[in-house]
């Protein structure tokens, strides 16, 4: 029995995958994610949630719905954010912009990520295009997400947000890296990804729900800020890890080297030289 254990874990390759990990810093990475999206990516998308006349509640909204909050949390996280009126009045077309930028260094992190995943160089500076046109649908995805909260309810929202997600990080891998890696070894990552996701949203609902309605009143909105942020590491750790997944899977079980390559040379579909 031991010596079919013994079989079972070589042929798993777990070992393999926690050693990727390690290699990647993986927790050093989601940190430095939630620090980046809170700083660069939060700021821009409250002004975007701002100006849409459809969806109440801005930002909030959307951070709430994505956390799964409700009741006293979710309030307490309302309280935290400006209410939409206020930011608008207060952004020039100075400050739109250099969140625009800022909200594009973000996306350059995440490719970098994404690159170091999967052992390639990091692309030429004038691929900034790729990052913005990321950040461009990574809102219009969390748009989607917001504006069926009241329109859709059950199974029908559950299917769109599970299929969406699936397509975003399916394609976001393959538009960042350039192409260079083939859409089929894609798929596991961005599966693992929309799974992780979904735990990482009953977790929050289990354990962040309760806890940003002690915080709040123990330290107030900065308690509130550290669940939040907290909440942003785990979503980092989700990105970066079911991207690491999704390599780990295809290269000793869904595409083995010996019978197809997991990636392409790069030569295929690039759209830069």
């Amino acid at each position: 029995m031991r010596r079919g254990l013994h079989r079972a874990w070589q042929w798993l390759r777990v070992r393999a995958l926690f050693e990727h990990g390690r290699e990647l810093e993986l927790m050093h990475r989601a940190m430095g994610f939630a620090t980046l999206a809170l700083v660069t990516l939060a700021p821009l998308l409250i002004v975007v949630a701002a100006a849409d006349p459809l969806v109440r509640g801005g930002f909030a909204s959307w951070l709430t719905d994505g956390m799964g909050l409700s009741g006293r949390s979710a309030h307490a996280v309302t309280d935290v954010i400006s209410p939409p009126r206020k930011v608008i009045g207060t952004t020039s077309a100075l400050s739109g912009v250099l969140l625009a930028v800022f909200g594009v260094a973000f996306g350059g992190s995440v490719q970098n990520a994404y690159e170091r995943i999967w052992g390639l160089a990091s692309g030429p500076w004038h691929r900034v295009w790729r990052q913005a046109t990321w950040l461009v649908v990574l809102t219009a995805y969390l748009y989607q997400e917001a504006a069926t909260k009241t329109t859709l309810h059950g199974g029908q929202r559950i299917t769109l947000s599970t299929v969406s997600g699936a397509l975003f990080f399916w394609w976001g891998q393959r538009f960042l890296l350039g192409g260079q890696v083939r859409w089929r070894a894609l798929l596991p990552g961005a599966v693992a990804t929309v799974i992780g996701l979904i735990g990482l949203r009953a977790f929050s609902y289990l354990v962040f729900t309760p806890l940003i309605v002690t915080n709040a009143l123990s330290y107030g909105a900065v308690g509130t800020v550290l669940v939040v942020e907290s909440w942003l590491i785990g979503v980092g750790f989700v990105i970066y890890g079911g991207a690491l997944f999704g390599r780990w899977f295809t290269e000793h079980h869904w595409m083995p080297s010996h019978h197809e390559p997991e990636w392409t040379d790069g030569t295929e579909e690039r759209d830069e030289p």
